[in-house]
């Protein structure tokens, strides 16, 4: 199966979203929070099975850079100084599918660890 590309990356005028539309129409307005929160580098992601961490306080978060990363990605940078993640065009597609289920989860993760959307500290 190919994978949709995108014909359309946008930031928001207040940094607060990135819009991408693909090639087969469907577009998608992705939360800097939910694009930070959910970053595929390894920062976040660990580099093995269990070594996810949960990053807290980044409601406010906002987005100051969109690169090329070859022709499969991008590589945003966020204004907390993250920039490590590639963003492939399947992981932005699945972002905007199932995006508001994996949020929904990241928020109940915060929640089971104690921590908040608003009030930063180290992840865990």
């Amino acid at each position: 199966m190919l994978t949709a590309i995108p014909t359309e990356i946008r930031v928001s005028k207040d940094r607060k979203s990135l819009t991408v539309t693909f090639d087969d129409g469907a577009r998608y307005a992705l939360p800097a929070e939910m694009l930070r929160v959910l970053s595929p580098s390894a920062e976040v992601k660990g580099h093995g099975p269990g070594q996810a961490v949960t990053v807290p306080g980044k409601r406010n978060v906002e987005i100051m850079t969109v690169a090329a990363a070859g022709n499969y990605a991008i590589r945003i940078g966020f204004d907390d100084m993250h920039d490590s993640g590639i963003y492939t065009w399947t992981y932005l597609r699945e972002l905007g599918e199932d995006g508001a289920r994996m949020f929904a989860d990241y928020e109940a993760e915060l929640a089971a660890k104690g921590m908040t959307r608003d009030r930063a500290e180290r992840p865990r």
